[in-house]
């Protein structure tokens, strides 16, 4: 193992994409394909590595002038369960700018408008088997959808539940592995720590995202 001194300026990960020899997608699905590529990682040689490509995705921790957060409800099929989440969605609209995509998915999936967006955490889930990159967004400042301009929710999302939990009782339902959906955890314990430093870590939701969706920025 070899032992590196950090660079000025602190921890950072090092985009450093290594050549690809050859590339094939295995299984094109209605979301994500699955991609098989030959990558050259230099003296360790060429090594095959399976993967899922990803659109990317967005979430959304809402918290009220209660510092409350809201929950949805939802059936994950892979687990079996029906797990708490924050309102969240893929980038799948050509051309959307990420914010744009967080607040029309609060809108669908929360029936809320925030007043107020900033980015509040970036996270990888899974990257030794999905290029999936999420932004999460903090929202604030809140309004109701109006009844007659809410979505249509369908399948899994059909008479999705809500839930107001304080942020404080999310946290330790975090730590004490009562709730595991891990878009959740990274933001309730980022927004945890965030407001004990007073939010000065949020950044404007406009903030570039380099190493987004694709490794590419999305301003």
């Amino acid at each position: 193992m070899t032992e590196v001194a950090l660079a000025e300026g602190g921890l950072v990960d090092a985009f450093d994409p290594r050549p690809v020899t050859s590339s094939e997608v295995v299984m094109a699905g209605r979301v994500w394909d699955v991609v098989r590529d030959e990558v050259d990682l230099g003296d360790a040689g060429l090594h095959v590595r399976e993967y899922v490509r990803h659109p990317g995705a967005v979430a959304v921790l809402v918290l009220d002038d209660e510092n409350r957060v809201c929950l949805i409800q939802q059936y994950r099929h892979p687990i079996r369960t029906r797990e708490w989440e924050i309102p969240a969605g893929l980038l799948d609209v050509e051309g959307e700018p990420p914010w744009e995509a967080a607040a029309r998915e609060l809108h669908e999936e929360a029936d809320l408008v925030a007043g107020r967006l900033d980015v509040l955490v970036d996270i990888r889930p899974s990257p030794g088997g999905l290029d999936e990159a999420i932004r999460v967004y903090l929202a604030r400042n809140l309004s109701a959808v109006p009844e007659g301009e809410r979505h249509v929710r369908e399948a899994e999302e059909q008479g999705m539940p809500r839930a107001w939990v304080p942020l404080d009782d999310a946290v330790s339902a975090v730590l004490e592995g009562r709730i595991q959906n891990s878009i959740l955890a990274a933001a309730v314990l980022s927004a945890h720590v965030a407001g004990q430093r007073n939010w000065s870590t949020l950044r404007p939701y406009d903030t570039p995202w380099p190493q987004g969706p694709g490794g590419s920025a999305r301003a």
